[in-house]
């Protein structure tokens, strides 16, 4: 057996400005961090040719064309493996549509331990590449390139899209009781509520592609991105709450139902209650919702929201290989 464990992720600002119909004209950045919420992907050899597969529900099949969850199968496709194995695959969280990137991340890890079990070590890069491919190149999913990037890599980064098509993943740089400092004052609420980001952002993506002010607001998201990465460098981490309200409001005028009146109403009693800034999380209508505040605040925050809280932590690792045992 072999086991991955892939970092789910948190995208601060520029949300959006990764997506091809966005960044191959003007470029885009994304400031994110992984988490220490993870997807794992377990690979076994089986004793027949067949292919059983384990997620929300179970597969078994006798070739890949038969296998219905499409980015298996194109992640099958592309590593060459026609049947006896078994994937199984959990999550430490509820996962899907919630805004934690966890199909790219399920992807990523689903790439690594396919590779592990060929013998052969894939890299951070290879691993987002080639989960950009089978998401939006084979499976034709209209979503962005950086869940794929900050599964891959870990940790806190700016990620820039180019318009090329090449990306450079540049670790924010700050000293470390700060980053520590930064990670204590984020508080996460679980809305309860799940959606298709793919429908979300096929909307933005279209609507972006030729209204200019949707596209300055875009533009503006990805300064921010860049803006917040040299305020924390500074170690002025009080402007991140700022950034943050600043990149929420442009959000929610990239298209309609990223935001809804529940969701208003959540993040406002937050404000009140003394939080900084905040923004959903993910393309947006549910998920999880982030704030910034001083510690001494988020117990009133909390009590304001009346959501059920979720801790994490900062993950400075991306997916890796937790057990090799190939047989």
């Amino acid at each position: 057996m072999i086991i991955s464990q892939t970092p789910l992720r948190m995208s601060f600002v520029g949300g959006g400005s990764d997506l091809p119909a966005f960044y191959r004209e003007h470029g885009g950045a994304v400031l994110s961090t992984a988490i220490d919420k993870y997807v794992y992907v377990s690979i076994n050899r089986k004793f027949d040719q067949g292919i059983r597969l384990a997620y929300s529900r179970t597969e078994e099949v006798q070739s890949i064309a038969d296998i219905e969850h499409e980015l298996v199968r194109a992640a099958f496709d592309m590593r060459g493996i026609r049947g006896g194995v078994e994937i199984t695959t959990t999550a430490d969280i509820p996962s899907r549509g919630t805004g934690l990137g966890s199909s790219s991340t399920f992807t990523v890890g689903l790439l690594n331990v396919l590779g592990a079990y060929q013998g052969q070590h894939v890299s951070a890069e290879e691993l987002a590449r080639g989960s950009c491919e089978i998401e939006i190149d084979r499976c034709g999913q209209p979503i962005g390139k950086q869940d794929q990037y900050a599964a891959a890599y870990g940790g806190l980064n700016l990620i820039e899209f180019h318009p090329d098509d090449s990306v450079s993943v540049k670790p924010v740089i700050m000293p470390r009781d700060l980053r520590d400092l930064l990670e204590q004052r984020l508080i996460v609420f679980y809305t309860g509520i799940t959606r298709s980001a793919s429908a979300i952002l096929a909307n933005q993506s279209a609507e972006t592609g030729s209204d200019r002010a949707k596209q300055a607001a875009l533009k503006r998201m990805v300064e921010l991105a860049h803006v917040m990465r040299d305020e924390l460098g500074r170690g002025n981490i009080d402007s991140f709450g700022h950034i943050l309200a600043e990149n929420w409001s442009l959000k929610k005028s990239l298209t309609s139902g990223i935001s809804s009146s529940d969701i208003d109403g959540w993040y406002d009693r937050a404000i009140g209650a003394g939080a900084l800034g905040g923004k959903l999380l993910g393309a947006g209508q549910g998920g999880f919702m982030m704030f910034y505040a001083p510690r001494e605040r988020h117990e009133d925050i909390a009590n304001a929201v009346g959501l059920r809280q979720v801790r994490f932590g900062f993950e400075p690792l991306g997916s890796r290989i937790l057990f090799y045992n190939p047989r």
